[in-house]
Formats: C-alpha cells, sequence, structure tokens
C-alpha cells in the first residue's frame, strides 16, 4: 500500500523533504501558502532590472554534501559552476589592498603552510588560535572563544562568520561557528570550492525539484495555506487549510516545513527562536568588466561579497537591520560606489547615472544566530508520530544556509522512514 505524505512549504527543506520520500515510493501532496515555491531561494523577473534575479544572493560550497546530493536527484547538479581550485578573491575598499585566498582541492590544509596562499599579514599560529572554534559549545559566544581583532580575523574569519551567522561575529554562537569552520577550512580546499547558480536559483534548486516531484504524480497546491491541524492522542488526524479538512489516514504522514512564526501559530505552545536579523542584497544592470571573479569578498566597505553575473552585479550585506529603513536611493547610491571600487570601475561610471537596480532587503531573512536564540531551535520530532519538522530554524547543527534547510528535509524524511 502506498503511504502519502503532506509536505507543508514548499521552501527548500520542504521540497528536499518530498523528494527524498517521493523516491522512497509515498504519494506526495505539497501545500504551499504562497504564491511562489522556494521561499527565499528562489528566482523572479524584476521590471525595474528587466532580468531575472535571485530573492537573494546564496553561494553554496563544494562540501556542502547534502544541497549536492539534493541537486544531483533532481538531476540540476550541472547547473552549480566554479572554479576548479578553492580560490577566494578579496578586495579591501579602504585600502585597495587586493589578495587570493587560495585552499587548493586537497583534503589537508596545506595552503597553511604557503605565505602566497594565505590572507596577506598572517602566520600559522594565526590559524593555530581560532581552532577553539571547532570544538567550542553552543552556549559559547564568538568574542569569548577566541580573539575578535588582528589581520586574520578582519580579512577572513570576520566576514566568514557574518556571512554564515547574520549577527556582529563575537555575539554569535561559538558553536554554530565551529560547525562552519569545521565543514570549510578544516575540511580543506576539497570541501570549499565555491559555487554559484549562474542561471538562477529557481532554476536549480526549485524548478527541477517541482518538474522531479510532478512527473512522479505529486500535486503542489500554491496559495494553500495550512491553518490548523486536527490531532487525537499521539498523531495528527487531519490539516485544515481553510476550504475543508484533510482527513488523514493510519499510516499518512506530515512534514511542517514553514517559517519558525508560521509554525508556531500552527503548533500553539511550539518553542521557537524568536528575533530575527535581516539581510539586504541589490542588483544592478551592468555587464561585469572582463576578468571579474564570478565572487569576490569586500573588506572595509558597505558591501561584503559582489557577485558577477553575465548581466548583472549583485550583493550581499548580512546583519542589515541598521539598513532597512535607509532611503532606497541613498543605499542604492552607497552600494554602487562599493561596487564601482571592488570592479575597478571608472569614477565617472561611480558618480554618474545609476544603472537600473533593484534592493531586495528581508526583514526577517534568518534567526539570530546567538546562543540565546539557538538554544530555542526545535528538533524534528514532535509529539505526534506521525508529524515531523523541517526548516533552517530547526535544530540543525548549522546556523541558517542553504545546507541546513536541504539538512532539514532530509532529516525529517528518513526519520519518517525509518519509522
Amino acid at each position: 500500500m502506498t503511504q502519502t505524505a503532506h509536505i507543508i512549504g514548499a521552501g527548500l527543506s520542504g521540497l528536499s523533504a518530498a523528494v527524498r520520500l517521493a523516491n522512497a515510493g509515498f504519494e506526495i501532496h505539497v501545500h504551499e501558502a504562497t504564491q511562489n515555491a522556494g521561499g527565499r531561494c528562489r528566482s523572479y523577473f524584476d521590471a525595474a532590472t528587466n532580468l531575472t534575479i535571485d530573492n537573494g544572493n546564496h553561494l553554496m560550497l563544494s562540501g556542502n554534501t547534502h544541497a549536492l546530493a539534493y541537486a544531483r536527484s533532481i538531476g540540476s547538479e550541472s547547473g552549480l559552476v566554479g572554479p576548479e581550485r578553492a580560490q577566494f578573491p578579496f578586495a579591501d575598499v579602504e585600502t585597495g589592498e587586493r589578495w587570493t585566498l587560495d585552499l587548493g582541492d586537497s583534503r589537508f590544509p596545506s595552503w597553511l603552510f604557503d605565505a602566497d596562499r594565505r590572507v596577506p599579514e598572517t602566520g600559522v599560529i594565526d590559524y593555530l588560535k581560532m581552532l577553539p572554534l571547532a570544538w567550542a559549545s553552543a552556549n559559547a559566544l564568538v568574542g569569548d572563544t577566541v580573539a575578535c581583532d588582528g589581520a586574520l580575523y578582519r580579512r577572513l574569519v570576520g566576514p566568514l562568520l557574518l556571512a554564515a551567522l547574520n549577527v556582529d561575529p563575537p555575539s554569535g554562537s561559538a558553536g554554530l561557528a565551529g560547525a562552519i569552520v569545521r565543514e570549510t577550512l578544516l575540511a580543506g580546499g576539497a570541501s570549499c570550492r565555491p559555487l554559484i547558480a549562474r542561471d538562477g536559483l529557481s532554476s536549480v534548486l526549485i524548478d527541477p525539484a517541482l518538474a522531479m516531484l510532478r512527473g512522479k504524480g505529486a500535486s503542489i497546491r500554491l496559495m494553500h495555506e495550512l491553518r490548523r491541524i486536527e490531532t487525537s492522542a499521539d498523531r495528527v488526524t487531519g490539516l485544515d487549510f481553510g476550504d475543508g479538512t484533510t482527513a488523514l489516514g493510519e499510516d499518512d504522514v506530515v512534514v511542517l516545513a514553514v517559517p519558525a512564526r508560521s509554525a508556531s501559530t500552527i503548533l500553539p505552545g511550539l518553542k521557537t527562536p524568536t528575533k530575527f536579523r535581516a539581510i539586504v542584497n541589490a542588483h544592478f544592470r551592468y555587464v561585469p568588466p572582463q576578468g571579474t571573479p564570478p565572487v569576490t569578498g569586500v573588506i572595509g566597505g558597505l558591501i561584503e561579497w559582489l557577485f558577477a553575473f553575465p548581466d548583472r552585479l549583485s550583493v550581499t550585506i548580512s546583519d542589515a537591520d541598521r539598513l532597512v529603513n535607509m532611503p532606497r536611493e541613498e543605499l542604492a547610491r552607497a552600494i554602487w560606489r562599493d561596487i564601482c571600487k571592488v570592479a575597478k570601475l571608472d569614477d565617472s561610471v561611480a558618480e554618474g547615472p545609476l544603472p537600473p537596480w533593484q534592493i531586495v532587503r528581508e526583514r526577517r531573512a534568518t534567526f539570530e544566530a546567538t546562543p540565546e536564540q539557538n538554544a530555542l531551535r526545535p528538533g524534528p520530532v514532535t509529539q505526534w508520530k506521525n508529524l515531523m519538522l523541517a526548516g533552517d530554524w530547526t535544530d540543525t547543527g548549522l546556523p541558517a544556509t542553504i545546507e541546513g534547510s536541504i539538512r532539514s528535509g532530509d532529516r525529517a524524511a528518513d526519520l519518517i522512514l525509518k519509522q
């Protein structure tokens, strides 16, 4: 007899659970409250730039095992492109300095012993001083675990942790920071090769999954918001979508893969993170100069990462609560000045008319990756044996990342398959 799985939420965590269960023979029903699948990781046509852009700029790494396995399972891994070696160019907009961190392509961090491949003005001992992060407690602060100063912190560790934690690193969870360090720098260049969805996140992570699910007979309903669940003893027995209640059979299962706030509304009393931080992404329709790296880390400026796509220059700014109310034109101009410095564009371009642009401000982009908020993340198991939780805000062991989101969906599906 075919089992049925209801997946509530069509973001990455929900889709990864759906794909895993569909491949195991489940009949899949996906229910999404909004008019678009993908959540924060999706593409859309933007009239201001006349381009298809991503809701947010997301960088994946070759060591993101769950994300890559998910892409392979839906046949889209070839859409993730990047250099053959783990190389990361950096530019300091204050001093004009440029360098490339070259982690190589092996699992042994031999780059540590080559001054030309390390961060400038750093030695092996500087990196060893960061090792306490690797085994730090989730209850500890980054600032209490390692020194948050010096060339290595300013030029690499700080920007890396800011992007991963989306909080000022010293106030972030040392345990979550340690997970990032273990899975990137300590894993060697073989795990750190940058990968970008050059044709858009939806074309690699969302649309192929929807096509694969539909090909297996799954139903995918958009604008179908779950209002409440009905329970009896230790099982979920019904799902109320406002247009009638869907009764669940004895063997039916549910994966609740919605944002934290929605989950706590559907399941009153559920412990979830309560504080969130903003991320600002900006996109400018401007063909990058030839030779512009796909990704450049930016030090000493407003922007933090510059992404060069064939038809645009895009940036990401983390921990951006301070910018969410800034006038859009003023913010766009400030960002464009930084872009021009990093991309080596003429002053006349920097001070001239802005190219077509768009700014996307996500006020609740990720949960606040502090020890306090991390302690509020629930695991996948609930008091009802046929209901699992998924989402980057659940206790994945990682901050709110693509890898963490997909890992949560995989874990929820695996727990269902073990029952």
